[in-house]
């Protein structure tokens, strides 16, 4: 009798788990289906899980395929149950090509397709959906997007879309995901939902189709470059009640929200000043050092550098000065933006042409926080106070790159519109994008300077009442809308 083995969440059974089991009975004689328990999947980073393991395995069970259902709950066990159970063959989705190849030591592996275009309809009621995404723009985050949802429960990746052929074919090889490259309006109509990862300047215009054809949107930062096209597009997501999201994915991860919490609660005193970096010595050929209009530290970091200080000190700046240190084609290799609040002070910090150190703090009058380099990903911090003694450690759970929980979160605010957008509220991005609109304008003032006076450091002081008007005066790039 030849033995089969396979293992899954099974979470909001669907079509795609039902062909998996049913090809998985056809490879022996034998099936033998493990159902991870809740504190299995939460250690090995899957997140979001719905239903519970009772109703896992039962689900499992009603299919007929199964002739022994066992639970997993601990790493290693595949190759026990492998060797207990004289199991011939191991079997997985194709999602996972490679990750198990250890095993071929102990049994035959097989990876089988992915289900295409699995349908959202369950094979019983649930109030939660799978929500069939797409994914615009086929760069290096998608990828990486596609690798993390795995890891989510709800969200099925069905097509991607680029205008940019050669980009849309490897990525099509690379993930064997369907990508459209010419009627972007065909591609709303096969999917729920889209993330948006395509360059700087086509995510106003690809969201704001996309939320009018009832679309939920998650879209990388920045969403916008102005105030006013921000506001425009919570307001058009409120219309068409469709979920928003700009994808800043430190807001979502749990240490961040931890960090965020801790900092509230008065442990450190009156917050008094916000200090953030993130900096990177990017590819001199990477579109950040080679893009004269959308490239460099600002558009591509900043958004992460801007999250604590808002999140923190809040949305009524008084005024902001903006450094750069611009390169020979334009864009900016470090920025420093500086904040004057009431009872406050904040900096952000951006670079791909300087290093710093990658570290955030936030001093109050008690004592203050540190989250050492890489703070967006925040797996520790410490709180540390006037006696050097005294060091309270923080350690949370972190899976990942971060995309998963910000991926969740998405999937979440979709099946339950009530959930509150507390990790990161439209305001917060709003007054995000009043500081990327002075930005803007900035830049095409250095680039006007640059003719007369030569190279050198660029600043700009803006009182929080003239940063829309001082950077509409000043910013007159023409946004490069892809033809779609």
């Amino acid at each position: 009798m030849k033995k089969v083995i396979t293992y899954g969440t099974f979470d909001l059974f669907h079509e795609g788990h039902y062909k998996l089991l049913e090809r998985a009975r056809a490879l022996g004689d034998y099936l033998i289906v493990g159902v991870t328990t809740e504190h299995f999947d939460e250690i090995r980073g899957k997140v979001n899980v719905i239903d519970s393991i009772l109703e896992r395995i039962d689900n499992v069970r009603q299919t007929g395929f199964a002739d022994e259902i066992i639970i997993e709950d601990h790493e290693g066990q595949k190759i026990e149950d492998i060797q207990r159970y004289g199991v011939d063959t191991f079997t997985v989705g194709s999602d996972w090509v490679g990750t198990f190849d250890y095993l071929k030591a102990f049994c035959n592996v097989v990876y089988l397709e992915r289900t295409p275009d699995v349908s959202s309809t369950q094979l019983r009621e649930s109030r939660f959906r799978i929500v069939k995404t797409g994914i615009i723009g086929t760069g290096r985050i998608a990828p990486r997007f596609v690798a993390e949802a795995k890891f989510v429960s709800g969200i099925n990746i069905i097509c991607a879309y680029n205008p940019e052929k050669e980009s849309a074919q490897a990525f099509t090889r690379k993930c064997g995901i369907k990508c459209y490259t010419r009627d972007y309006g065909a591609f709303l109509d096969k999917v729920d939902a889209v993330y948006i990862a395509s360059p700087h300047e086509t995510h106003y215009d690809y969201a704001k189709r996309a939320l009018e054809q009832g679309v939920h949107v998650l879209c990388e930062k920045p969403m916008t470059f102005t105030e006013t096209e921000t506001v425009e597009l919570y307001q058009l997501a409120r219309e068409k009640r469709c979920v928003l999201m700009e994808g800043i994915k430190a807001a979502y991860c749990p240490g961040f929200q931890q960090l965020i919490n801790v900092a509230k609660s008065g442990k450190i005193g009156e917050i008094r000043d916000v200090e953030a970096c993130f900096s990177r010595i990017a590819d001199t050929t990477a579109r950040e050092m080679t893009d004269e209009n959308y490239g460099g530290a600002f558009l591509e970091f900043g958004g992460y550098a801007l999250l604590p200080v808002i999140k923190l000190l809040g949305t009524d700046f008084e005024d902001i000065r903006i450094d750069s240190i611009p390169a020979e084609n334009g864009i900016d290799l470090y920025t420093k933006i500086q904040f004057k609040y009431k009872n406050g002070l904040g900096l952000a910090k951006a670079g791909v042409g300087v290093k710093s150190e990658g570290q955030l703090v936030v001093a109050g009058t008690k004592g203050y926080i540190l989250a050492q380099s890489p703070w967006w990903l925040t797996k520790r911090f410490e709180i540390r106070y006037e006696d050097p003694t005294v060091i309270e450690r923080f350690e949370p759970n972190f899976q990942g790159d971060g995309l998963r929980y910000e991926i969740s979160e998405f999937v979440s605010k979709i099946n339950n519109p009530d959930l509150c957008h507390f990790k990161l509220t439209p305001e917060e991005c709003t007054a995000m994008a009043r500081v990327t609109e002075a930005f803007m304008g900035q830049r095409r003032g250095w680039w006007e300077k640059r003719e007369r006076a030569g190279l050198g450091i660029a600043s700009m002081v803006i009182p929080a009442s003239g940063i829309t008007s001082v950077a509409a005066s000043e910013m007159t790039l023409v946004r490069q809308v892809a033809k779609v």
